[in-house]
């Protein structure tokens, strides 16, 4: 019985030397155990009291939803005149900026060869009316012989072939005055193409505004049969100007036609121009691989400040909020730190997993429609709605939070 008792004791370790041995194995353990509750302990301190965040009240506030895009002041209307024919310029009667009207002569071309040839072709109308009048006086006697030579062969008196002869004769003076009436209307249409030479002569303005380009001098010569060229470059009334702007094509369906605007232009940086959109363009134009639509917005230009070329930047509103609560976009992108990637062979299980676990996730993301309030001194991931913003605020039109709670915005550690 005695040596059975000493060897479930050399088994058990209950000797001295078993004493020791359970020991070391007891201290194996509670070591890691001890600093994993240190660790703990250290994690819940940090966090509760080592981090100091950045936070702003929501309030009630108003603000305007624009689009911004760029592009030039240009007249309403702008023609460039040409000529018609080729010649040489005889006078420019209007310079850069002046003042005309509709009708006012600009230039005219040297007209000696063309008050020639209407010179001609009214001799040769005179001409050909003359030759109407002798064939009209040669079909009125062939009428007239033909009538008497037809009572004549009714009585007997002359002979048949007399009467035959008249009448070929009445006939030839018939397609003579034809002939004769087809010349004068040639020499009338010939007439009307000289005289609408010599009226072209003249370089008039089609329109009332203002000589933006003059691209001749007296002495050059005009070749319009190879090319028509601009002679001069008229803008309308400049008190009636447009903006033509690019707007992006993520912008715009945003933007639609009746939505005011103002721009500035660099010449009155400190001024802004009201404006208001009259036509959105449905063609795209692509530059470098970017897609914008051209938007034509009125302006007014009374004062005469803006010129044609101007280039411009414009404000366009597409969304008024008034007194709505709003959040700065910080808070929507502020998110809790990730914390690190866990190895794969970090082994957690057992006693030191269940004493250690690992730091929860956190859920909220950029742009999922969330944001974190300060409650209590903790952060609190909240659920929202998100509506309009400018850039800097943003309007909430749902969620569990009211005016004056604080939206952390961003976090420094203490």
């Amino acid at each position: 019985m005695a040596d059975e008792q000493e060897e479930i004791t050399r088994i058990l370790g209950l000797g001295a030397g078993g004493r020791r041995r359970s020991a070391l194995i007891a201290g194996a353990v509670l070591v890691p155990v001890l600093a994993g509750l240190l660790w703990l302990g250290i994690a819940v301190f940090s966090d509760g009291g080592g981090t100091a965040y950045r936070t702003a009240p929501i309030v009630r506030d108003s603000f305007t939803v624009t689009v911004t895009a760029t592009g030039t002041v240009e007249p309403t209307t702008l023609v460039e005149v040409s000529s018609e024919l080729s010649g040489a310029v005889e006078t420019v009667h209007v310079d850069f900026n002046d003042s005309v009207g509709v009708g006012t002569v600009l230039a005219t071309l040297d007209t000696r060869k063309l008050k020639a040839h209407l010179a001609i072709a009214q001799a040769s109308l005179e001409t050909a009316a003359a030759r109407v009048a002798v064939a009209q006086a040669a079909l009125d006697k062939a009428q007239a012989d033909f009538e008497i030579t037809r009572t004549l062969e009714r009585r007997g008196v002359t002979s048949h072939q007399a009467f035959i002869a008249q009448q070929t004769n009445l006939r030839r003076a018939e397609a003579e005055l034809r002939s004769a009436e087809a010349d004068r209307a040639l020499a009338e249409a010939t007439l009307t193409l000289h005289q609408t030479d010599l009226d072209n002569a003249c370089i008039c303005s089609p329109i009332r505004g203002v000589v933006l380009g003059r691209a001749i001098d007296p002495g050059q010569i005009i070749a319009a049969s190879l090319s028509a060229p601009v002679l001069f470059t008229i803008a309308g009334d400049l008190q009636e100007m447009q903006l033509q702007v690019a707007i992006d094509e993520a912008d715009i369906g945003r933007v639609a036609v009746g939505n005011t605007a103002r721009f500035t232009v660099d010449a009155f940086r400190d001024r802004h121009f009201p404006a208001e959109i009259s036509e959105l363009r449905f063609a795209a134009e692509i530059v470098n691989g970017v897609v914008t639509y051209k938007a034509i917005l009125n302006v007014d230009n009374s004062d005469l400040l803006l010129r044609p070329g101007m280039t411009a930047t414009a404000e366009i509103t597409v969304a008024e909020v008034t007194d709505a609560l709003v959040v700065p976009n910080a808070a929507l992108r502020y998110a809790p730190p990730q914390p690190p990637a866990q190895q794969k062979t970090d082994d957690r299980s057992g006693l030191l997993g269940m004493l250690m676990p690992s730091s929860p996730q956190a859920t909220a993301t950029i742009g999922d429609g969330t944001i974190w309030i300060l409650r209590d001194g903790r952060p609190v991931e909240t659920a929202i709605v998100p509506g309009e913003t400018d850039g800097e605020v943003t309007q909430i039109l749902g969620g569990d939070l009211a005016e004056g709670d604080l939206v952390i915005t961003g976090r420094s550690d203490g």
